[in-house]
């Protein structure tokens, strides 16, 4: 790939911020790339700044939080200095759509969203646009600077296990988005290239309402229906073939999510199990991801290498024949009131050593490019990579035409069908006094308003559980029907504000229930999952083999199976047996221990869908 050096961010912000600017205002993002699931996680801090000293703290997005503690580690160990001032670096981790939220509103809240930044580096700088954005719908002043330096940069790529992609042809050929979407249609799967126990194509793709990695995809898909790389027009969006094309390839898509980390896991988890080509066959992310997956650490965290064997299947990248996009990971000093000019010095001695060879040599090895856009020696086709790629960088279109794409996409995108199973035991009672309200009030409020993320022809229900719901003493029982939400919404904020604490925490049965009545209905065209929310551990005598359960979680066709998204409520939730439940079914578990953050983690949970 030729240098791109800072000519990348125009080329990014131009296309990328249009679609955010103008459709997404005031989502609540949750992930990106890479980033961590859980919306409210400050993450871990880098070595300690001297209380001497004054510190600048650093959020970044956690793909490559890593590499910047430990870079802070060693410039802080420099003993810099501003003016005869003793500085230092603080690097924390948080997903670069929970910071651009955070840092829209009147004040940062410390107490959930971590210590505020001096400096901000998402994953890509199309979010410091959004967030000057809002703050100027709110008569906020800017913090966003205008002129930035880069840290790093790596292009979107679409991961599959190098037997699928060796299948396709690679590394010799050229694979695009059309050969996956043929692929995905054909009825015969992967049997059309003499792998039938592979079954059918699968993709893996974060919501372009929430990921910078799923919009990049979808941008992309629009691009590969036309066959543009440039100049991509309103008529061209709004041509059948292109809603066909794309329509088609959102079809095959196993699930949505917020973050790729939910996707890599899982990934890993199958192939551990004998399972790592029948979970899905590619999933868009970003380049250096496939270095961390293929080295048994998918978190991308140096503090974690090593820990785990790489998988036996490994990963190669593919870059799009049509064209692909970059992540370019800005250094954003906050034009703030509380960023002094000693911070401002400080933060750009920093960025200066990040930028250094030495440096930029760690985030290479790390499977970044450089800030200036340079392969390094990690991405050999050996390590599942092809260094000459990308050739082809796209440039995305106006506003007004990533503004159509982001309307289509909600229009094409696959429908789900998901039954959500909120937990109702008396612990469910208890107060959160910062909140003047209790557990369960708060988590009915977030079901309530949680519908109005569903499209009308999604299809959703609710089911209650404690110990004795049902009118034969089962531990459950259903509350609203399964339906379009159009009609099953409305009913369901009704009935959450309804709901009354009581009883123990029935939770094996339950999901055991659960799973098997949506395995009766399933509907192949659809995304099928349950989102079960517990504050407790199993207290039901009748039904205590979680081992069991765990069995028939992971027993079902991968083409036909229902994924149990599991939320972790309150501090005496049974993370262990949530973590499991959703490992076993190919899902995701997320953390709610704080239970006024409920609100933040629905929506990350229902971006799957």
């Amino acid at each position: 790939m030729a240098q791109q050096g800072r000519s990348v961010v125009p080329l990014v912000v131009a296309g990328l911020v249009g679609v955010l600017l103008i459709v997404l205002a005031r989502m609540v993002f949750s992930g990106d790339s890479g980033d961590s699931a859980d919306p409210a996680d400050p993450g871990s801090g880098s070595a300690e700044v001297s209380e001497d000293c004054t510190e600048i703290i650093v959020v970044a997005s956690s793909e490559k939080a890593g590499v910047l503690q430990e870079a802070a580690g060693r410039w802080n160990s420099t003993s810099p200095e501003v003016d005869g001032v003793c500085v230092g670096a603080t690097v924390v981790t948080k997903s670069s759509g929970a910071a651009a939220t955070a840092l829209s509103e009147t004040t940062w809240n410390e107490t959930i969203d971590g210590p505020r930044p001096d400096v901000w580096s998402p994953a890509s700088s199309s979010w410091g646009v959004l967030v000057r954005q809002w703050r100027s719908e709110a008569d906020l002043p800017d913090v966003i600077p205008s002129d930035f330096e880069n840290v790093a940069q790596t292009p979107l790529v679409v991961a599959m296990p190098r037997p699928m992609a060796e299948a396709l042809g690679w590394p010799d050929k050229s694979i695009g988005w059309a050969d996956l979407s043929e692929l995905a249609q054909d009825p015969q799967g992967w049997a059309s290239l003499g792998h039938p126990e592979w079954g059918s194509f699968r993709l893996g793709k974060t919501n372009p309402n929430f990921s910078t990695s799923g919009l990049n995809a979808t941008i992309a898909a629009y691009f590969a229906a036309t066959g543009l790389s440039s100049d991509l027009s309103l008529a061209d969006v709004r041509a059948a073939d292109t809603r066909q094309f794309v329509s088609e390839l959102e079809a095959s898509v196993v699930h949505y999510g917020d973050t790729t980390l939910t996707f890599l896991d899982n990934m890993a988890a199958a192939a551990a199990e004998g399972r790592g080509l029948t979970y899905v066959s590619a999933v868009t992310v970003e380049e250096k991801s496939v270095l961390d997956y293929n080295e048994g650490n998918p978190t991308g965290d140096p503090a974690t290498a090593g820990d785990q064997e790489p998988p036996a299947i490994p990963l190669v990248a593919v870059y799009p024949s049509e064209g692909t996009l970059l992540s370019d990971n800005p250094w954003l000093i906050l034009d703030a009131e509380w960023v002094d000019e000693t911070k401002r010095g400080a933060a750009q001695q920093f960025i200066e050593y990040i930028q250094s060879d030495e440096t930029q040599q760690v985030f290479t090895e790390a499977g970044f490019r450089t800030f200036n856009g340079e392969a390094g020696a990690t991405l050999t086709q050996a390590n599942g990579f092809i260094p000459e790629e990308p050739t082809v960088v796209l440039a995305p279109p106006a506003p007004a035409v990533l503004a159509e794409i982001q309307q289509s996409w909600d229009e094409l995108r696959k429908r789900a069908r998901v039954l959500m199973v909120l937990d109702v035991s008396g612990s469910m009672g208890a107060p959160v006094p910062e909140a003047g309200a209790s557990r369960l009030e708060l988590a009915s409020d977030a079901t309530a308003s949680s519908v109005e993320a569903f499209a009308d022809d999604d299809e959703i229900g609710l089911w209650v559980f404690s110990t004795q719901q049902g009118p034969d003493g089962e531990p459950y029982r259903e509350a609203v029907a399964i339906a379009p939400a159009a009609k099953a919404g409305p009913e369901i904020a009704a009935a959450a504000v309804d709901l009354v604490p009581t009883g123990g925490t029935g939770l094996y049965a339950t999901v055991r229930a659960a799973q098997e009545d949506m395995l009766q209905d399933l509907d192949v065209e659809r995304i099928n999952a349950i989102v079960v929310l517990s504050d407790g551990r199993n207290e039901y005598p009748a039904d205590t083999d979680l081992e069991g359960l765990l069995e028939q979680l992971s027993g079902e066709s991968v083409d036909t199976s229902v994924r149990v998204f599991t939320i972790g409520y309150g501090d005496a939730a049974d993370v262990e047996a949530l973590e499991l439940i959703a490992e076993a079914s190919s899902a995701a578990y997320y953390d709610a221990s704080d239970p006024t953050s409920i609100d933040k983690v629905l929506t990350s949970v229902l971006s799957n869908f």
